[in-house]
């Protein structure tokens, strides 16, 4: 009997833990020795009261000349008044300060598509099959290097 056939296959409803754990650190250390991720850098730029209070966020990473953009919030009284736009702009210029042109997001169909294309955006996949007929939509913008 080989080695393949021995393995059992267990399905869980929530992720074990310490199986988790495993598999993380499995694929951590096989993407590692295939791909340079030590170069990921992680960006944030975060909007705050004068008391200090965060009132909105936009975070993710760089790698090489590409940003992604993994969340975007913007405080609910706040909304509508500019800030997810400056935020974005602060986000992009610090990326693009690091090198990056070309900027990619995943945003949901109740969220913020619109809002992105205003921002230069593109859908460049859709993936539909959610629950209540929401499509989730990968976003693409290419800019030109800073002189």
């Amino acid at each position: 009997m080989s080695q393949r056939e021995r393995l059992q296959i267990s399905t869980h409803d929530t992720w074990p833990r310490e199986a988790a754990a495993v598999v993380d650190l499995g694929l951590d250390t096989h993407n590692n020795t295939a791909a340079p991720l030590q170069d990921v850098q992680a960006l944030a730029c975060i909007a705050q009261d004068a008391d200090g209070s965060v009132r909105g966020g936009a975070m993710g990473r760089t790698w090489g000349q590409c940003c992604e953009l993994q969340q975007l919030w913007v405080d609910e009284t706040l909304r509508l008044q500019g800030q997810g736009r400056r935020l974005m702009q602060a986000f992009e210029q610090a990326a693009m300060a690091r090198g990056c042109t070309t900027f990619y997001l995943d945003t949901f169909s109740f969220q913020a598509p619109a809002f992105y294309r205003a921002l230069g955006y593109e859908v460049v996949l859709t993936l539909a099959g959610y629950t209540g007929g929401v499509e989730k939509y990968t976003m693409v913008k290419h800019l030109s290097p800073s002189l």
